[in-house]
């Protein structure tokens, strides 16, 4: 384990799903000038690469030692097969080259001492404290002609920490003596370091050769204006491929089309139909094609970091959509969400907040007015209910005002506080828990909804008592289609009597 091994992995996970082919690789000596880091950098360069490559298989080295002194039997015995041509050795396309550039010590030196003196007492106190740099130049090259190409390279510090820390006591009790000393050491010694730069330097390289955000396994910020240039330097280089390749499995792993398609489907058209709706729920251009916004936007969200900063997920959320067989004659995407997609998308949530003043409120008195939001993760048809205390239900929305179709970038306001006069008002109405609740589809299901909830708005739903029948109802109404829902609730506490002197004006 090092500092880097989950970033390791997720550049492994990221050349799977970027479908990155095997290359043969391989590494000239890494010598180290200063004679200051004794430490096997190539071996090290060796363990990286194959950290990298467990899953996507994408380095494979060749090991082969022209240094006489180095070599060993399998050498040996590889020399006489080569001879006799019983063997074949495969060319490399790829090789590493560089050097431990420098090592500066004590760049940074502090140092301290204090101490006491009585008559039957003394102490004494020293702290120290020192730094050293190391840096490492790795470039990667073509082997078939021995250059270094162009922007392979990576340069990278790391410092050293040393010091110590020491206590020292001595006293006399009448005739007796005693003394102790305590002492604290600590080092990070080179080795570590230098398999840090290492890692990181290969991360790097691999990254940049291979055109994936590396960035991202790194938990470097992916708006970055550095790694957006690199990005928009890779999609002008055209390497289409590998650009819908990841797109695509993003698109997979968030529900717009699905992993497999049915044998009369049309997977060029599918994508398109699967982009478009990516692209519409994200507030984008509808185009239906791989363009650098779609392309940047896809890659967002490829790992997951905790509160500390740390990778805790490595490759993209996945949801399994359900396919649906069907026959595609439109070539061209539709910028609505009314199509077929050839699936049914699970990926979506629904955000439901309490807006009033004081924000994360939950507790009313009865004729309080209350003020809601709720947002979509993706276009859909959105309606909304409201239960009181003795479980009557009313929808809000769609009404003859808000209409059902809400996209992803909007959020509702229930009611519209910001309009001088908003078609209704949510008033408590009784002491109890109070509650309401938004349920979202990928198309208008109205017509397919049940009779009771096929009510007009603002009136009760017969023969329903809480928002868990409603659901049941969606359940039953839609049988295998699929539908999102959220549900916020408050509660509400019988009016406080007004103070004396405070009653109301007649």
């Amino acid at each position: 384990m090092s500092s880097f091994s989950d970033s390791l992995q997720c550049m492994d996970q990221l050349m799977r799903e970027a479908q990155v082919p095997t290359i043969l690789i391989t590494s000239k000596q890494i010598p180290d000038f200063s004679t200051r880091a004794p430490v096997a950098t190539k071996e090290m360069i060796v363990t990286a690469l194959s950290q990298m490559s467990r899953v996507s298989n994408v380095f494979r080295y060749v090991d082969y030692e022209v240094d006489l002194v180095r070599q060993d039997t399998v050498q040996n015995l590889t020399n006489i097969l080569l001879n006799n041509n019983q063997i074949q050795l495969q060319r490399p396309s790829l090789y590493f080259s560089g050097a431990i550039s420098y090592v500066d010590q004590n760049v940074l030196n502090n140092r301290g001492n204090v101490g006491t003196s009585a008559t039957r007492l003394e102490t004494g106190y020293s702290r120290n404290r020192t730094a050293t740099v190391v840096a490492l130049e790795l470039h990667l090259g073509d082997f078939r002609t021995r250059t270094l190409i162009p922007g392979m390279d990576s340069a990278n510090e790391v410092i050293i920490g040393n010091g110590g820390e020491g206590l020292d006591l001595a006293g006399r009790i009448g005739e007796y003596g005693w003394q102790f000393n305590v002492g604290k050491d600590y080092a990070q010694g080179s080795g570590a370091a230098v398999r840090t730069l290492v890692e990181l330097a290969v991360i790097e390289l691999a990254g940049k050769w291979a055109k994936v955000p590396y960035w991202q396994c790194l938990t470097l910020e992916q708006t970055h204006p550095n790694f957006q240039r690199q990005l928009r330097d890779w999609y002008e280089e055209g390497v289409e491929g590998v650009h819908q390749g990841l797109v695509k499995q993003s698109l997979v792993s968030k529900g717009y089309m699905p992993k497999t398609l049915a044998s009369d489907v049309n997977p060029t058209v599918v994508f398109r139909q699967a982009l478009a709706r990516f692209q519409s729920d994200q507030g984008m251009v509808v185009t239906g094609v791989v363009d650098f916004p779609t392309y940047e936007r896809a890659l967002r969200d490829f790992v997951s970091l905790d509160d500390k900063g740390s990778l805790v997920r490595y490759g993209w959320r996945t949801v399994t959509p359900d396919p649906v067989p069907v026959a595609w004659n439109d070539p061209l995407p539709l910028p609505s969400s009314q199509q077929a997609y050839g699936h049914k998308p699970t990926s979506r949530t629904l955000n439901l907040q309490i807006e009033n003043i004081m924000n994360g409120r939950t507790q009313f008195e009865v004729g309080e007015q209350i003020f809601l939001s709720a947002k979509v993760s993706r276009n859909s048809y959105v309606a909304c209910y409201l239960a009181n205390a003795n479980g009557s239900v009313i929808r809000l929305i769609p009404n003859a005002i808000t209409n059902a179709y809400v996209t992803a970038s909007q959020a509702i306001r229930l009611p519209d506080w910001m309009s001088p006069n908003p078609g209704y008002v949510i008033e408590t109405a009784g002491a109890g828990t109070e509650g309401l609740m938004c349920v979202a589809t990928d198309e208008d299901v109205s017509q397919l909804l049940s009779e009771p909830l096929r009510s007009p708005a603002f009136t009760p739903l017969q023969g329903m008592t809480g928002l868990a029948e409603v659901v049941k109802a969606y359940e039953s109404s839609l049988k295998t289609k699929p539908f999102s829902h959220t549900t916020v609730e408050w509660k509400v506490a019988p009016r406080r009597p007004a103070a004396a002197g405070q009653g109301k004006s007649p």
